[in-house]
């Protein structure tokens, strides 16, 4: 687990560990947040496909006393029903563009397009 503080933003954060223990079984380090309980909590990660590392993540929080998370994933496939099963947190879910979903509220275009017109084939 690290923690650390970024300077353009000037926020804390928190990288947790998490161990997988199967498609949709995961535990997730539990980490000292009682000096960020006047912070909301931005959860991000590159793929949530089952969601369970999100949703564990937010039980701790909440038995923490903290306030309801942000989650934010790069890419939501969202098997089965873990797209409902995370808004039943409470939490806000963002993703990005890159697999259409309803969640998607970070438009990645013109990213790839530069990225793309910048790499020499």
């Amino acid at each position: 687990m690290g923690v650390g503080g970024c300077p353009q933003c000037q926020c804390p954060f928190i990288v947790l560990e998490k161990i997988r223990k199967g498609d949709e079984e995961v535990a997730v380090s539990v980490p000292d947040v009682e000096k960020y309980k006047n912070h909301i909590p931005v959860l991000v990660d590159d793929i949530i496909s089952t969601a369970q590392t999100m949703i564990a993540t937010i039980g701790h929080l909440k038995n923490a006393g903290m306030q309801t998370p942000v989650c934010i994933g790069v890419h939501g496939i969202f098997a089965n029903n873990a797209y409902t099963n995370l808004i039943n947190t409470g939490a806000t879910v963002i993703t990005c563009n890159t697999i259409i979903h309803e969640s998607n509220k970070i438009n990645v275009d013109k990213l790839i397009a530069n990225a793309i017109q910048q790499t020499n084939y």
